[in-house]
């Protein structure tokens, strides 16, 4: 009877195939942005001779900056009362503001300078992390409330993960445009050119979600004032959610998981490059060709179409966790596989590693978000409140940190193996050792993250349980308020 209670209150929460495409049509976006500037940002020191500093400041400043405007953001989207509900005008505003700010953002002339164009570069980073604060975070929290269904959850994300890869999938490809002279005479004049297009198709594609995703008005909801008086409360209670949220054992087991899974990857994600030109073409940068693109791009593909469907399915048989376990096992084979496939001579052989390296990345968000949205039902049955912008801002928080972290690692572990960017030949030992940590890293913080979930507890009939007390709940506070309405 219990079975056939939460079978039939998760029946009502299943959500049309259109929403979850237009869901996962702001994904690209909001994946596309990160994959283009990640390219774009060598043109800075390669074409307009940044020295390494300005780099570095540009690189950490926006950054800290969006970190502590995400929390912000999440309590302000949380708290807001409006016809529109508690999202969609944000990611409208937030998608306008992304999208000519990436424009303007890389308008930048050699004859202007390097001073110039660094400040001029800076501030309008800076409005551009601005933009993608407003715009992310409310869109990341409507897709966590769009279902309250277990297995509904996955599917959304799995959707939008789908969707998004295929950013990783085109940005690649941007290095074999800005460099072919016959389309551009030079990369900076390229990013001029690219940062249109890539600016108005993504505000395009970042607005759908606030057009076609409805949601309910919060007009009469009991929510705290979004005011100048408010702020100086408003920020202790940014600070408490924090501590709330890292009282749940199960959010920190998801965010320390991410953590070292992401920013693993990400610490050694530019050396397959460098593995690829001076391991597998002896440093032959032209001789390599599209071999490092592929890299990329393949990865992406092999993601889209068979990782993601393929933990969907699992994550519904098995279960979130298993899902999971299993998945980030399979990357780790992966990782020791490429070990043994980077064959001189033989770059193809690489191919054959991707189908399982790609189960890291590839499952890590698709299911984390939707575990995620699980642990808010939680949080909501102890604190009788809604507040998925918090922890969305709260785990993309813990994201953010580590990916400025693990830019730092990676300039470490180049400068320990000996590994010069200016030589054209390098010392087999720095290979040697990129490649080392090449695998090493991703399968020491893949590991972390095993012993991490390995006791994760909130099963399908937990959340199923949580899920029911919390209707009940709300039938109750309808029943209390029509009561209350007969008496006056």
């Amino acid at each position: 009877m219990k079975n056939e209670k939460v079978k039939s209150t998760n029946s009502r929460h299943l959500v049309p195939f259109g929403q979850k495409v237009a869901f996962g049509l702001g994904m690209f976006a909001n994946q596309m942005f990160p994959a283009v500037l990640g390219i774009f940002m060598v043109v800075l020191v390669q074409d307009l001779k940044f020295p390494g500093w300005m780099w570095g400041i540009l690189f950490f400043l926006p950054r800290v900056f969006d970190a502590i405007t995400d929390p912000i953001m999440g309590y302000i989207s949380d708290n807001t009362k409006s016809k529109w509900g508690r999202r969609r005008q944000y990611v409208f505003l937030g998608s306008i503001i992304i999208g000519i700010a990436f424009v303007l953002m890389w308008q930048l002339y050699r004859e202007n300078g390097v001073d110039y164009n660094f400040v001029y570069f800076l501030l309008f980073s800076l409005l551009f992390y601005l933009g993608l604060t407003i715009f992310s975070v409310p869109y990341v929290a409507m897709g966590y409330e769009m279902s309250n269904d277990f297995h509904e959850r996955t599917s959304i994300m799995a959707v939008a993960q789908w969707i998004g890869q295929w950013a990783w999938v085109i940005a690649p490809w941007f290095w074999v445009i800005m460099y072919k002279q016959s389309l551009f005479p030079s990369a900076d004049v390229a990013t001029r050119t690219l940062a249109i297009y890539v600016g108005v198709v993504c505000m395009l594609f970042a607005m759908v979600p606030a057009i076609f995703i409805k949601s309910r008005s919060t007009v009469n909801e009991n929510y705290a004032p979004l005011n100048a008086k408010a702020i100086g409360s408003s920020l202790k209670e940014i600070f408490s959610n924090f501590k709330e949220a890292f009282r749940i054992p199960q959010f920190v087991k998801l965010c320390v998981s991410t953590f070292f899974i992401f920013n693993a990857f990400n610490t050694i994600a530019a050396f397959s490059f460098f593995i690829i030109v001076y391991h597998l073409f002896d440093g032959d940068a032209g001789a390599a060709g599209i071999w490092p693109t592929l890299f990329g791009s393949l990865a992406s593909i092999v993601t889209t179409f068979l990782v993601i469907p393929i933990v969907a399915r699992m994550s519904k048989v098995l279960g979130k966790r298993k899902a999971f376990m299993i998945s980030q096992s399979i990357s780790i084979l992966g990782y020791i596989l490429l070990w043994f496939l980077f064959v001189p001579g033989k770059p193809y052989m690489f191919i054959f590693a991707l189908p399982f390296f790609s189960f890291g990345i590839g499952s890590l968000f698709t299911l984390m978000m939707s575990m995620t949205s699980d642990v808010m039902d939680l949080d909501e049955l102890n604190s009788g409140k809604r507040r998925e912008g918090v922890f969305g801002a709260i785990y993309w928080w813990m994201v953010k940190f580590g990916f400025a972290i693990a830019g730092l690692l990676s300039g470490v572990i180049m400068s320990v193996v000996g590994f010069d960017a200016g030589a054209a030949v390098q010392p087999e030992h720095a290979i040697t050792g990129l490649r080392i940590f090449y695998s090493g890293v991703p399968i020491l913080g893949t590991s972390i993250a095993l012993l991490m979930m390995h006791n994760y507890d909130l099963t399908e009939e937990k959340a199923n349980e949580v899920r029911i007390e919390l209707e009940r709940r709300h039938a109750q506070k309808i029943e209390d308020e029509k009561l209350k309405l007969e008496k006056s």
